[in-house]
Order: C-alpha cells, then sequence, then structure tokens
C-alpha cells in the first residue's frame, strides 16, 4: 500500500456551488486525509493524502464535481506524504 500526496488547483465554476462539501464528502469515503479550501481568484485548492489507487479514484470524482459546478482546468502535482498517519498534522479530511 503506498501512500501519497497530492496537491490539486480546481478552476471554473467551482465557488458557491457545494464544490468543497462534495470534495471533502467523497474524501472521507476514501478514507483519505487533508483539506479543501477556495481560493481568492476563484479556484478551489485541494491537499489529500492517502493510498494512490485511492487517490486517483478521488481525482476522478473531482474532475466531474457537483452538477451545480463545472471544472474547466485541474492541476495537480503529486508529492511525497509527510508521514505515514497525517497530513501537515489532519487526522481526518476538512474544509476550510
Amino acid at each position: 500500500m503506498a501512500i501519497v500526496r497530492v496537491h490539486v488547483v480546481v478552476e471554473g465554476l467551482v465557488q458557491g456551488v457545494g464544490f468543497r462539501w462534495f470534495v471533502a464528502h467523497h474524501a472521507d469515503a476514501l478514507s483519505l486525509r487533508g483539506f479543501v479550501r477556495n481560493l481568492y481568484n476563484g479556484k478551489v485548492e485541494i491537499e489529500a493524502e492517502g493510498e494512490r489507487s485511492l487517490i486517483e479514484e478521488f481525482i476522478k470524482e473531482v474532475k466531474v464535481g457537483p452538477r451545480a459546478a463545472h471544472v474547466s482546468d485541474m492541476k495537480f502535482e503529486w508529492q511525497e506524504p509527510n508521514s505515514q498517519n497525517s497530513v501537515e498534522g489532519f487526522t481526518r479530511f476538512e474544509i476550510r
């Protein structure tokens, strides 16, 4: 089981449409850790850590987003996990 970390920036109609809740719901369902937050420029930032196969499944869901959202672009960067137990001290996935 390979633990990985991904940093994602999502562009499009992703604020004010339940996108952060959608992301957190799917991350929780996959037992991922990290956070999702709105950025000042209208984009959404995600940091997630977990098993690589689960992260890949998560990314597929994020690309679709909730019904009211429209994802126009997604940039992601694979990173080394901080530890086996947490992302920056997180033990769960949270909305910031």
